[in-house]
């Protein structure tokens, strides 16, 4: 008899779950901070330097700094800058929604160091005689805007004037602004734009704390120039070793391509759980939904910022939170196919598949974690929602789905009606014949996966040397992340041409090493350019573009010294991350199993680079995202398919001969073949999803992925079991025979000596 108070209590579930999302989902939104790269904005790291050679770089000193910067954001009313103190010697500012970034750049680099001093450059006063807050915008006798300045000292200002005057006729009282070394007043007083601030002269003796800086000021530079002052002099030099910046409007562009691609892939992954797998697709599609709810509350909680790879996270998220129900399901309707009961199916599915869930996604995580520690701040962003994803779906996707589907199947409404779990009533076995999953019948039972080993091994032999030599000739198109140097990205209302884009940039003498055009009118242009562009330069080129297009345009800048670093760390990710997987699953399973995963991987990350390097497709720091990706997700299908060789080896307790070895491998690829070809296809509609309609941004990176996908694919089902049936075997010969279960001990009452 059905019980329809497990029906009622699955409905009242998802009414409250559709309420609650419905009812807050919107706020969340709101609440969520956008990365510069979806709302415009700005970010720089900066190298901090001494002052003079008397001066050290402590702890203290950054931390003063940082607060420094602090105050001079405040100028730029920018809301919740990140500002963060990096190593020994770095500070990195980001500024989201920042609107005028030449202006940003400068008020942050500027040392707003104040000087008076005369004719001959002593200096007489500096800005430590500012009362606190002292400067103001105010408007001189003539109505033109000027600075006032409060002193702390009448008589010290007595005392300077005093002196100038005595200087008659060059008593002159010179204002600078970040006086350096070899300015000179004789010198810049020549020029139609002096570097300093004004020169007024000293007719008199002026006993007040009062002083008024008059120049050619609007009203928005005097104000500028009174906020920097009350902010405060910087205790230090900075230089920029690296810096980006992007356009609102690319920004926003992003942001709508990228949630367009997340609403085709998670739609596409949606319609396919529900068609192949029925009734529990359903309850996964509801599952999903809340996890997708989940990830964007625990980010908002987190006062996490929401960047463009970390909403390709999501999407991808979506795609490996799947997993779990997939091979939940798959293990369920193997139960069901033996002939058990609904309930005992999927009791029985559940319990089976946890180990195996919680394996795939544990070497994911360690892959992210390693992302996180080494990566840029737009990556630690795309690292940080990968970490948050796989965490929330053992929420939702294990336990949630868990829960919805145990109360339709212990309501018993569905007990014969085992076509509503994705299973063919024909491949339906009695119980009585005796089958377990272990020894069911596959549609793959003819394929010998093993036999042509040494096919599979020759074809990614001669591969690997093509690709070395590949590799050999054409290189890395390696991106300013790795060689130095500058990029420039336009965005036209209009179709571009490369000549047009030369003209523009030797109009601020500029010359372009590889300009490249896409979008789908050829209104997206890309510049690179040899050596980092100084922050004059980089001001003088925005004000241009954004004159002749209409859009801010995005421009990027690494030092050499930055550029070795990033190379330096994406190695060292790869490789901790290798040995990391390695580790974990030598503990789990055993060395071989490891060491034939971790090659499968390399094998998959190899051709990644030798079909970036056949295509030019540039090489960024998001493309080693992309790398370490596939190393911590391309895994998931090989513990899938070592998880079923382990289990049927502890099933056959010894081995004696090559021949078992053999068939456990085709056994075990038999029997997991579906899941992984689902496994890797949920994802894989993902990524083609963000491949076709995401951002241009991360096209790239979406590739990278594709083509790891595909190749872990391949290499988990004809690469890694073959590799460890090689060991194995070996092994065998060498043992003579493989102990492959534990015996438990007999409990006797007899002595033991």
């Amino acid at each position: 008899m059905a019980k329809r108070s497990r029906i009622v209590a699955f409905l009242l579930i998802i009414i409250l779950c559709a309420s609650v999302l419905g009812g807050t989902t919107k706020n969340i939104l709101n609440d969520i901070k956008l990365g510069l790269d979806l709302q415009g904005g700005f970010e720089v790291l900066y190298e901090v330097t001494p002052v003079d050679s008397s001066q050290k770089i402590t702890k203290e000193v950054l931390n003063s700094t940082a607060k420094a910067l602090d105050k001079r954001v405040n100028v730029l009313g920018v809301s919740e800058p990140i500002i963060q103190i990096e190593g020994n010697d770095r500070i990195r500012v980001q500024l989201a929604g920042v609107t005028d970034q030449n202006k940003a750049r400068e008020i942050l680099s500027t040392e707003a160091n104040l000087s008076f001093r005369d004719v001959n450059n002593k200096k007489l006063m500096d800005g430590s005689d500012l009362k606190e807050n002292g400067a103001s915008q105010t408007f001189d006798e003539n109505g033109n805007p000027s600075v006032s300045l409060k002193l702390k000292s009448a008589e010290k200002f007595k005392n300077v004037t005093q002196t100038v005057l005595n200087m008659a006729p060059n008593n002159l009282l010179v204002i600078w602004l970040d006086y350096e070394k070899g300015d000179s007043f004789e010198t810049e007083s020549a020029k139609a734009e002096p570097k300093y601030l004004s020169a007024p002269q000293v007719s008199k003796v002026i006993n007040q704390d009062t002083v008024s800086i008059t120049g050619s000021f609007t009203i928005q530079e005097a104000k500028n120039l009174a906020d920097l002052l009350n902010a405060g002099a910087l205790p230090v030099n900075l230089t920029e070793k690296y810096s980006t910046s992007v356009g609102a409007q690319f920004g926003d562009q992003a942001l709508k391509d990228t949630i367009l691609a997340g609403i085709i892939g998670v739609g596409l992954v949606f319609i396919f759980m529900m068609l192949y797998y029925r009734l529990p697709g359903i309850v996964a599609v509801i599952t999903l939904t809340v996890y997708v709810y989940l990830n964007l509350l625990v980010l908002d909680l987190m006062n996490g910022v929401l960047t463009l790879p970390g909403i390709a996270a999501l999407i991808l998220g979506v795609g490996m939170a799947v997993d779990a129900n997939i091979i939940t399901y798959e293990r369920i309707k193997d139960e069901l196919r033996v002939g058990k009961t609904l309930k005992a199916a999927f009791q029985t599915g559940n319990k089976n598949s946890l180990s195996t869930i919680l394996d795939a996604n544990l070497t994911t995580i360690l892959a992210a974690v390693v992302l996180f520690i080494y990566g840029t701040s737009s990556v630690k962003g795309f690292a940080t929602l990968l970490i948050v994803s796989i965490l929330v779906s053992f929420i939702t996707a294990v336990y949630g789905s868990r829960l919805l589907l145990g109360l339709l199947v212990n309501s018993k409404l569905f007990n014969k009606k085992q076509t509503w779990f994705g299973v063919n009533r024909k491949d339906i076995k009695d119980i009585n014949e005796g089958y377990d999953i272990l020894t069911l019948p596959t549609k793959f039972d003819r394929i010998d996966f093993v036999k042509y080993k040494n096919t599979f091994f020759t074809i990614s032999g001669v591969l690997i040397a093509a690709g070395i030599v590949v590799l050999f000739i054409f290189k890395l198109n390696l991106g300013i992340d790795f060689s130095s140097g500058s990029r420039v990205e336009i965005l036209a209302d209009k179709s571009l041409t490369t000549e047009e884009l030369k003209s523009e940039l030797k109009k601020v003498d500029i010359e372009a090493d590889d300009i490249t055009l896409s979008g789908d009118n050829q209104e997206i242009g890309a510049i690179r350019i040899k050596g980092d562009l100084s922050k004059d330069k980089i001001a003088e080129l925005k004000t241009e573009l954004k004159k002749t297009y209409g859009h801010e345009p995005n421009i990027s800048t690494v030092s050499p010294t930055v550029g070795k670093e990033l190379a330096k760390n994406a190695f060292y990710a790869v490789l901790i991350a290798s040995i990391g997987i390695i580790i974990y699953v030598a503990i789990r399973f055993e060395i071989y199993m490891g060491l034939a995963a971790v090659l499968a991987l390399l094998h998959d990350a190899f051709f990644i680079i030798v079909i970036f390097s056949i295509t030019r497709l540039e090489v960024d720091i998001t493309f080693i995202a992309a790398v370490l990706t596939i190393v911590g997700y391309s895994i998931n299908d090989t513990i899938v398919t070592f998880d079923r060789i382990r289990e049927n080896l502890v099933q056959k307790k010894r081995i004696k001969t090559a021949k078992e070895i053999k068939d456990i491998i085709n056994i075990s690829l038999r029997q997991t073949l579906a899941r992984s070809i689902n496994t890797v296809v949920t994802v894989v509609i993902c990524v083609i999803a963000l491949l076709i309609f995401g951002s241009d941004s991360i096209r790239n990176f979406s590739l990278a992925l594709l083509i790891g996908l595909v190749g872990g694919a391949y290499s988990s089902i004809f690469i890694a079991s073959q590799l460890w049936y090689v060991w194995k075997k070996k092994e065998l010969k060498k043992k003579g025979v493989l102990i492959t279960a534990k015996e438990k001990r007999k409990n006797s009452d007899i002595p033991q000596v």
